[in-house]
């Protein structure tokens, strides 16, 4: 799997790089009246790219931590119901295993 992951970021580096070679031209961007920001295309893509991807990224790592706490505490809530349940289990007598020898005795005491 992670021989896949690799490639994956090889072939996306490599069309990166592709675009950018292909790209490389200035453009203007203006952001006010008086600014104005004179930069190349594949920078404007790929900071485009990062700001976009930032709340995704947040959103995700923010869903994930809450799903492994709630998981945690349902785990701690299985386990204390088990350990609380497990005493109950031994206040009751427990079946003796029976064994050649035992069921000998048995069978002498009836007669």
């Amino acid at each position: 799997m992670q021989i896949v992951r690799t490639i994956i970021w090889v072939v996306l580096a490599l069309a990166l790089l592709v675009f950018s070679i292909n790209n490389w031209t200035p453009v203007e961007v203006k952001i006010w009246e008086d600014l104005v920001l004179e930069t190349k295309i594949p920078a404007l893509v790929i900071v485009s790219f990062l700001i976009g991807l930032g709340p995704v990224y947040l959103l995700h790592h923010g869903t994930r931590w809450r799903l492994k706490r709630r998981i945690r505490s349902l785990e701690t809530a299985v386990r204390h119901a088990a350990a609380a349940a497990a005493p109950q289990q031994e206040e009751s007598e427990p079946a003796s295993p029976i064994t050649p020898e035992t069921a000998k005795n048995e069978k002498t005491e009836t007669l």
